[in-house]
């Protein structure tokens, strides 16, 4: 039983690593939609 239970752990570290080399290497898109807003002047005081 302590055997199946320290395969797990070494299964679930051995997915963590591999996610964290996932995001460290993988280049996320920036969104490409443009947001257009008007802001009304009266929120800046002079």
């Amino acid at each position: 039983m302590s055997k199946l239970i320290g395969m797990l752990v070494v299964l679930v570290l051995i997915l963590i690593a591999g996610g964290g080399v996932y995001l460290a290497t993988f280049t996320i898109p920036p969104p490409s939609a443009k947001i257009v807003k008007v802001l009304p002047d009266a929120r800046f005081p002079n």
